[in-house]
């Protein structure tokens, strides 16, 4: 590779310090990834709600931060607690429903057409129908209560850890009110000799962020909606929850599709106590899935993150995977911005300079 500087000791010393640094980093990172979890994931909070907290400052003709704030999060409080009390019924009432038909698709022998019986008995031999209908009881949702809190009061370590996350929320409050002032101070932590390339990739950085998280998310919750109420017209069971778990799945590209595992074994079940053909409620569930899939890639996606789709999710993919092997949870949460760091350092500092070493090289002859 030609470049336009050539790689002198000093140079060469100054990449080595980069490198070190750059691993000391992660192996703090990763020895202290239990405390900065919960502060992580208050900043990936904040970040997402920071379009409400502009919309509410907007409407409200506030001036400050802090009002706009708390109605922000009081608006959301507001809108879980609404969900909850209306779908949390529900939940356990299909919870208990398709416990019922995995009891009696446990102890019935079944024949489906066009699937072998071979398959039936892995499936029986495998998983333990009746342990899981019975966990899926209202009793024993109760009894699990119980048993958490009683095992809570009992353990100091796991109260610590209740509350570091009591935590978030302060830290979430904390982050709103003061996200411009946060932002303008790591603005200022850079030298200024190199704040014109960290800016452009921090630009690049942000706009990635925002296809990705805020972007992906608000698809991510449209999508859930849809699989919801898609599930809740096939009429199977626990069609919420299926529809939750695949919005939750959505963030990641592609992820979706391992709810049709789930989604295939409740169609099994359903059908040996429904007196329903499978096959006919499995392609109804396709369809659901294709039906969402067209209008993500047709409607939503170019509407909400237009054209400019940031990462490949191959990348996106991969980084996830790398990340998240070497920090954990955070890892995953800081993914895409690290690696957008590292392929705009990439583009801006040896591609480009390759470029134009060659230009110039081809302008002296």
């Amino acid at each position: 590779m030609i470049t336009d500087r050539p790689f002198t000791f000093d140079r060469v010393v100054r990449l080595l310090l980069g490198a070190g640094l750059f691993i000391l980093t992660l192996w703090l990172i990763n020895l202290l990834k239990d405390v900065l979890l919960p502060f992580v994931v208050a900043c990936l909070i904040a970040y997402i709600l920071e379009p409400m907290v502009q919309y509410n400052r907007s409407i409200l003709h506030l001036k400050g931060r802090t009002l706009a704030s708390i109605v922000t999060l009081f608006e959301i409080t507001t809108l879980l607690t609404i969900l909850c009390y209306f779908f949390i019924p529900i939940i356990i009432r299909e919870a208990n429903d398709i416990a019922s038909l995995m009891k009696d698709y446990a102890s019935s022998d079944v024949s489906i057409p066009f699937l072998p019986a071979d398959l039936h008995k892995l499936l029986k031999s495998n998983i333990n129908f009746e342990e899981i209908a019975r966990r899926l009881t209202q009793q024993d949702l109760q009894n699990i209560m119980d048993n958490s809190l009683s095992f809570i009061s009992g353990g100091v370590g796991v109260i610590m850890s209740i509350v570091e996350w009591l935590l978030v929320f302060l830290y979430i409050i904390f982050i709103m009110i003061d996200y411009d002032n946060l932002m303008r101070g790591f603005r200022m932590l850079v030298p200024p000799k190199y704040r014109r390339q960290t800016f452009k990739i921090g630009y690049d950085i942000k706009r990635s962020m925002n296809h990705y998280f805020r972007g992906q998310a608000l698809i991510a919750c449209i999508v859930a909606v849809c699989y919801s109420i898609g599930f809740s017209i096939v009429g199977i069971p626990m069609a919420i929850i299926l529809g939750i778990l695949a919005g939750i799945c959505f963030m990641v590209p592609y992820m979706v599709y391992i709810t049709l595992i789930p989604v295939t074994l409740i169609c099994l079940v359903c059908s040996v106590d429904m007196n329903i053909d499978f096959w006919h409620l499995w392609w109804k569930c396709i369809a659901v899935y294709a039906f969402t899939q067209v209008l993500s890639d047709i409607i939503l996606t170019p509407k909400i993150m237009g054209k400019a789709m940031g990462l490949n999710p191959a990348i996106i993919l991969l980084s996830l995977s790398i990340w998240g092997t070497l920090l954990g949870i955070i890892g995953m949460i800081i993914a895409l911005p690290l690696t957008t760091l590292i392929i705009s350092y990439y583009n801006e500092y040896l591609i480009k300079r390759s470029q134009r070493a060659i230009q110039k090289t081809s302008s002296q002859n």
